[in-house]
């Protein structure tokens, strides 16, 4: 029997901004958690948004039924070969082919100071 996992198909992160690598061992970045309660796997489409140009539409993203995966901005590999630029603010909007929950954090280390936040991800 086919078990529609908890979460939504529609999430906007609308905060995004990578910062550089920074100082000391914990190195500055963001990431996407997703959480696939399904019984299948999904796949996630991903626009970014952008003050100061056109989105950009061909990221694409797989998270197998019952699993989590976190996806990293300054990967590359993560983001379809698309290099996210540093210190632009940009959006980002998540549509999957089931139900998922996506969590966002950042961890900023330009300075000695770190900041890490995480916030859940709009979902309509």
């Amino acid at each position: 029997m086919f078990k529609n996992g908890i979460g939504k198909k529609l999430w906007i992160i609308p905060d995004c901004e990578l910062p550089e690598a920074g100082e000391g061992v914990l190195k500055g970045h963001e990431s996407v958690i997703v959480v696939n309660d399904n019984d299948e796997d999904v796949t996630i489409k991903v626009t970014l948004f952008f003050s100061d140009k056109d989105a950009y539409e061909n990221i694409e993203w797989k998270v197998g039924a019952q699993r989590v995966r976190c996806f990293r901005m300054n990967n590359p590999d993560d983001m379809s070969g698309y290099v996210v630029p540093f210190d632009t603010q940009y959006a980002m909007k998540l549509v999957s082919s089931g139900n998922i929950v996506v969590q966002y954090g950042r961890l900023d280390n330009r300075q000695t100071n770190l900041a890490y936040y995480t916030t859940m991800g709009f979902s309509e």
